[in-house]
């Protein structure tokens, strides 16, 4: 369907943006460290894959593979004593019945990222590299904001902030897909909120710039997908599900396309789980 304005915010259907140039990008909506039901994974057929992250991820995916392979549950111990809104999410949906979540790496993107892989498909990182001066003083920005006295004062009481948002968040869940358990939805509520609290940290005004940033390369690599495939080019986006209508209003004002490199360095080929 193509989307005009926004769907509700934990919806769980996958919106498609159509570019006024040709093509269009799917927007999957994926919960952290959560392994999807096949019932659950995209449907439609897609031409490219596109990441919100940089080249770097596929080292940290292998290097999280071969930690699981000596010590299975290696990461989530490291992730639970990190601390933090991530450390609260990984410890509370451990303990969700019939998910299976807290797993690494990130289950869905790592999966579709060696669908890809295994199929020869473009495969575009929308985050850019750290040589990218634009992005540097983003980066910058970031750590300036997450920096800042307020914020880490507020660190302090992050509990207390978490169980707040949790129950602002539950007004937002949605009924999961038939035949899957009732509990995605409590966990796409606690994936709302450690995404909030992720976001608070930095501030909005930095966040909406990172996103416009990303929607511009996103066009920049559907166009690169027209090339081959016109008008009917499909470009798959997974992305957190409480982070999709962000990009959405982002494509919806139509940054300028950003030219985006093709990644044609992966030898990853290794088959789809």
């Amino acid at each position: 369907m193509s989307v005009k304005g926004v769907p509700a915010r934990l919806d769980w259907e996958d919106h498609v943006w159509e570019d006024p140039d040709g093509g269009q990008i799917v927007l999957h909506g994926v919960l952290p460290t959560i392994v999807y039901p096949r019932t659950m994974r995209p449907r439609d057929s897609w031409n490219g894959l596109a990441l919100l992250e940089s080249p770097d991820v596929v080292d940290l995916w292998v290097q999280e593979e071969k930690d699981e392979a000596e010590s299975p549950g290696v990461n989530l111990s490291h992730g639970l004593i990190s601390g933090g809104a991530f450390g609260i999410f990984l410890d509370e949906i451990t303990r969700v019945e019939d998910i299976p979540g807290g797993r690494f790496p990130d289950p869905e993107p790592r999966r579709l990222h060696r669908n890809a892989a295994r199929h020869e498909r473009p495969i575009f990182f929308i985050e850019p590299t750290a040589d990218d001066e634009e992005w540097s003083a983003h980066l910058t920005l970031e750590a300036k904001a997450a920096s800042h006295w307020k914020k880490l004062l507020g660190m302090i009481s992050i509990g207390g902030k978490w169980r707040k948002r949790v129950k602002k968040n539950i007004f937002d869940a949605q009924k999961p897909p038939k035949g899957v358990s009732s509990n995605f939805g409590s966990a796409a509520v606690l994936s709302a909120t450690w995404w909030d609290l992720s976001e608070w940290v930095v501030g909005p005004q930095v966040c909406s710039s990172r996103d416009l940033r990303f929607a511009a390369r996103l066009r920049g690599a559907l166009a690169l997908l027209r090339k081959d495939f016109g008008d009917e080019a499909t470009l798959l986006l997974p992305l957190y599900l409480p982070h999709r209508n962000a990009i959405l209003e982002a494509l919806n004002s139509l940054p300028k396309q950003e030219e985006i490199s093709l990644d044609t360095t992966s030898s990853d080929r290794l088959e789809e789980e």
